[in-house]
């Protein structure tokens, strides 16, 4: 697949290496530009810098910057499959008063991207551990990532992702329940299996 990265730090950077790794065609941007990515992140195999805007211009793009950015990201996203790997932070991000009240961040998120068909994923999990902890499948004890979205093709897609990264997948439901996995909750950070994944997300409460 040919797919835009926007952000090049711990979580950004290791998808761009781990896809492009794969086989992916990944093109991932920065907020300074091009020419100041990482050495070792511009000469990975399959990966290409480029600018916010370049990486937009994909079928599949993956959004790992602060919250508070996402509004400002450049490029047009109807119809295209957004995976949001954020986390709300107030310290970093401030107070936004959407997500404070309640909405989750994803969907706060898509209410940005018009017709972007948001996926949640990759936000639950350490950068370190989404690096090396991935196992073929049916490997037991293997991590499960939680997966929220609206749209079905959508999710199967980055599902695919998710597998052929080293990861079981579990299905959080559609993008409102996506909060269920945000910081704080039982399933972050826990590398659960697929059943205390499942578990972790049916007990998660606000």
């Amino acid at each position: 697949m040919e797919i835009g990265i926007i952000g090049a730090g711990l979580i950004g950077g290791t998808l761009a290496r781990r896809l492009g790794a794969l086989g992916h065609r990944v093109v991932v941007a920065n907020s300074r530009g091009p020419e100041t990515h990482d050495e070792s992140l511009a000469s990975a195999p399959g990966v290409t810098p480029g600018t916010a805007a370049q990486a937009a211009d994909h079928d599949l793009v993956i959004v790992s910057v602060p919250t508070k950015a996402v509004p400002d990201l450049p490029g047009a996203f109807a119809g295209k499959i957004v995976v949001d790997t954020n986390n709300y932070y107030p310290s970093r991000d401030g107070q936004i008063a959407e997500i404070d009240a309640g909405t989750p961040s994803s969907r706060w998120a898509a209410d940005h991207l018009a017709g972007a068909r948001v996926v949640k994923a990759f936000n639950s999990i350490n950068w370190r551990q989404l690096g090396d902890a991935g196992q073929p499948a049916g490997t037991p004890g293997r991590i499960a990532l939680p997966v929220a979205g609206d749209d079905a093709e959508a999710k199967r897609v980055v599902s695919e992702l998710i597998d052929a990264l080293g990861f079981d997948v579990v299905d959080a439901g559609p993008l409102d329940e996506s909060w269920r996995q945000e910081p704080g909750t039982p399933v972050y950070g826990a590398d659960a299996d697929a059943n205390g994944a499942r578990t972790a997300l049916a007990a998660a409460a606000r």
